[in-house]
């Protein structure tokens, strides 16, 4: 096991010692995607034979300049880009080393604006970039195992107009903000859903596929939680309302901190996240708090390796 630790530790220290030169270098750039996608052994992004080779230039030796390769089995040319989140995008690949480290070595994210400064590209390709990372950070539906143990679940709101009578940041239910549904794991996961609205049915749904039905679940006084909380191992309530936070191992001080991570970076870093968009946001910060306990090389690996089987496109975007 210390030998495994070891290898991650030196392999991570690799890719951080790398970094700075995938961020500038374009032939660097893409040695270094070929190596986290394929760990040195190249795959057709059509047929998935290992019967490949790198194309040439004839008149350089290098390496062609849209850095191809050929599958002997299909005859089909490929990129390290084909089969993933990077497919048919134009921007450079020193631009996409640069966002996918900023974007998950930065506790609150990165702005699309700052990538378009720092990458000299458009804020409309800045912004798509950081989309398509965002969905290489989402897990695929069903990878992940679910939820176990103590489980803290609560609601926050994002967004809309104060309600009236609650001062200018208009918190608590009942206001025009998009409510955002989290269920954590003390020490493991985090889920977090955004949702249409904080019905029992609409609770229940987001418990029953992210709960293991063993786990005892931790909530605050919210009527609606009493009847979501039925079917699993324990429910036991906080009263926010009589002033108490925490009574013996009882609270949901965890999910109200991993809101706070979410709001600071949606107030601070973003300024203004649409409904539309909002979901894209609230994984990347999944993402983050779901490898905390890694560095940010390991960290680097895992949203690179996410990108794979992934598409994005910008009229699925913008529609």
């Amino acid at each position: 096991m210390k030998m495994m630790k070891d290898a991650a530790n030196m392999e991570s220290t690799k890719l951080i010692e790398d970094m700075p030169l995938a961020c500038a270098d374009e032939n660097a750039a893409v040695e270094f995607f070929e190596e986290q996608m394929w760990h040195g052994k190249p795959r057709c992004a059509h047929c998935g034979s290992e019967r490949v080779y790198k194309m040439m230039d004839a008149k350089t030796g290098g390496r062609s300049k849209r850095f191809l390769w050929r599958c002997h089995a299909c005859q089909k040319q490929f990129t390290v880009r084909v089969g993933t989140v990077l497919e048919e995008s134009r921007i450079p690949l020193r631009h996409w080393a640069y966002a996918f480290w900023r974007a998950v070595s930065s506790k609150k994210g990165v702005a699309a604006l700052e990538i378009k400064r720092h990458c000299q590209i458009s804020y409309p390709s800045a912004l798509f970039l950081m989309h398509r990372i965002r969905l290489a950070m989402t897990p695929n539906a069903g990878a992940s195992p679910k939820l176990a143990g103590i489980i803290e679940a609560d609601e926050t709101y994002v967004g809309g107009k104060p309600r009236p009578g609650t001062g200018p940041h208009g918190t608590g239910r009942g206001t025009s903000k998009q409510p955002v549904f989290g269920m954590v794991e003390r020490g493991g996961q985090i889920r977090r859903r955004v949702i249409a609205d904080i019905s029992g049915k609409t609770l229940t749904a987001h418990m029953v596929e992210n709960v293991d039905r063993g786990a005892t679940i931790m909530t605050d006084e919210f009527p609606v939680y009493k009847g979501v909380c039925k079917g699993f191992a324990g429910h036991k309530v906080i009263r926010h309302k009589d002033g108490l936070y925490a009574v013996g191992d009882v609270s949901t001080n965890t999910a109200e901190s991993s809101f706070a991570i979410l709001k600071r970076g949606l107030f601070g870093i973003y300024h203004a996240v649409s409904r539309k968009h909002l979901h894209r946001y609230v994984n990347e910060f999944d993402f983050r708090w779901n490898t905390r306990k890694t560095n940010d090389g390991n960290r680097t690996a895992l949203a690179i390796k996410g990108a794979a089987g992934k598409r994005l496109n910008y009229k699925t975007l913008t529609q």
